[in-house]
């Protein structure tokens, strides 16, 4: 089975087209991870017509650092996961769709979708727990639940990892199969 995906991702990765894309959709993951605790502050730097452009420029990118002092090892290591398992999946997506769109099977593509929403619903920082899960049950007046789980919502994101890690082995899968029928 580890030999299908790691022959997978042999496939998909030849060509530069999706080393760039799982790269960039990781990058753009990853960063969202980090600016999302901090997005009113972006926000009102961003407006402020006091402050420079080159410190509105510099404000990001040095957010980007936070990942060191905002997140514990624990909380940067499953989103920096999450956001490497998201770019690397939605290229294995696209790689599939654009190979195989006549033979798509519905389930591959579910599991990469529950993946991957499991996986903006499970990063989030020290500070934040979840980002969004503790949005959504705050909503509901549900946000306290999140007390009574030991990893305060950390376990959110390793369902997300191990979704994301089932929907790249599904997707491995569907792109290994042959077009064909095989003969047993």
């Amino acid at each position: 089975r580890v030999v299908m995906v790691f022959r997978a991702l042999q496939k998909v990765f030849q060509k530069y087209t999706y080393i760039l894309l799982a790269f960039v959709i990781s990058v753009a993951v990853f960063i969202f991870a980090v600016w999302f605790p901090n997005i009113p502050l972006i926000v009102k730097i961003m407006g402020h017509p006091g402050i420079t452009f080159s410190q509105k420029i510099n404000l990001p990118i040095s957010l980007i650092g936070s990942i060191k002092t905002n997140f514990t090892l624990f909380s940067a290591s499953y989103t920096i996961l999450i956001a490497v398992f998201f770019g690397i999946n939605i290229a294995m997506i696209f790689y599939f769709l654009k190979h195989r769109i006549s033979k798509l099977k519905k389930k591959g593509i579910t599991t990469s979708f529950l993946g991957i929403v499991s996986g903006v619903i499970g990063m989030g920082c020290a500070a934040c727990g979840s980002l969004l899960i503790t949005s959504i049950l705050s909503l509901f007046g549900a946000s306290w639940i999140l007390l009574f789980l030991p990893l305060a919502g950390g376990e959110f994101a390793i369902l997300s990892v191990i979704l994301l890690g089932i929907s790249i082995y599904m997707t491995s899968k569907q792109i290994e199969n042959p077009v064909v029928c095989r003969v047993k």
